[in-house]
């Protein structure tokens, strides 16, 4: 018999104080966070965002992941999810992460799974209401170091070349070298085999890491109903313009997050440095933060400018 030994969050010495503390609800941290993460807290979220369903736009959502999953096989608990999102009553529980190769750490699966589990509990907690889980791809990040290799077997197996601009868009056909390497360490058996089959699916007949990303997550979970989302689309960002105009023009984030910072530094580490501007100038190999400099917006590392 195999025997399981629970140890408290706060115990494994992995977590800061503030994050401990926000699991035990200590008084000194709850002006940071609205509602807290157990049911209740989920309760009241969904009645908040109920009174703001006008504000939502889930015609453009549902079109958007139509066209993002054409060319994949849907399958049914998948599809269902994606009609789901049209009605009232759904709402969305999402996490992210880098395109990291064939998922890269243990955490890109934990983060999914945990966010199918949380819509499971929510959808029995709330008969009344759906949940569907969100993996949301950062398609556009561009730390190409972070996501280039993963570990097997005490084995490093790194995609060895240069990357500029944001990472979705290098072609997985590239990964030939990188398949063959670990197709040598894999062996002969029938579940080695699986693997040599999902990575050259995944990446070698796909023309970019986006679309093998979207593949290989949804061959693992697309039976449990996760929705696979690239937030790199123009249908996507127009929904966003006014938040984008009020960070470039107004710097609104900057200031909140500086408020949050000067309440936060009296008991604990600064968590997150703000800049002026959290946006970025994105076109093929290019993609560069926007900095405002003697009354101009400039584009850094290259010769963009505007007024």
């Amino acid at each position: 018999m195999v025997e399981k030994q629970l140890i408290p969050i706060q115990q494994t010495g992995y977590f800061s104080r503030l994050i401990c503390n926000y699991l035990e609800q200590k008084e000194d941290v709850k002006q940071f966070y609205h509602n807290f993460s157990d049911l209740n807290g989920f309760e009241q979220q969904i009645k908040e965002r109920q009174k703001h369903e006008e504000q939502l736009n889930r015609k453009v959502l549902v079109s958007e992941l139509a066209q993002q999953y054409k060319d994949l096989v849907l399958t049914k608990a998948t599809a269902q999810n994606i009609s789901a999102l049209k009605q009232s009553t759904t709402f969305t529980v999402t996490t992210g992460h880098q395109l990291n190769l064939f998922t890269g750490p243990l955490y890109f699966l934990y983060k999914i799974i945990s966010t199918i589990n949380t819509c499971k509990i929510l959808k029995q907690s709330f008969p009344k209401y759906d949940f569907v889980p969100i993996y949301w791809m950062a398609t556009e990040d561009h730390d190409f170091d972070e996501i280039r290799y993963f570990n097997y077997k005490n084995n490093k197996i790194t995609w060895r070349r240069d990357a500029q601009g944001a990472v979705g868009d290098l072609n997985g056909k590239e990964l030939n070298k990188v398949f063959d390497e670990f197709s040598d360490l894999l062996g002969p058996s029938s579940r080695a085999n699986d693997l040599r089959t999902l990575f050259n699916e995944a990446y070698l007949k796909h023309n970019s890491l986006s679309a093998a990303t979207r593949f290989l997550a949804n061959k693992l979970f697309g039976s449990e109903g996760l929705v696979i989302l690239d937030g790199h689309s123009a249908g996507l960002k127009r929904e966003f313009i006014e938040y984008m105009k009020t960070d470039l023009l107004q710097h609104s984030c900057f200031e909140k997050v500086n408020e949050t910072n000067a309440a936060l530094q009296s008991k604990y580490n600064i968590q997150v440095n703000p800049r002026e501007i959290n946006l970025f100038y994105l076109d093929d190999q290019l993609r560069e933060r926007i900095v405002f400099d003697q009354g101009r917006y400039q584009v850094l590392n290259s010769e963009i400018s505007f007024d």
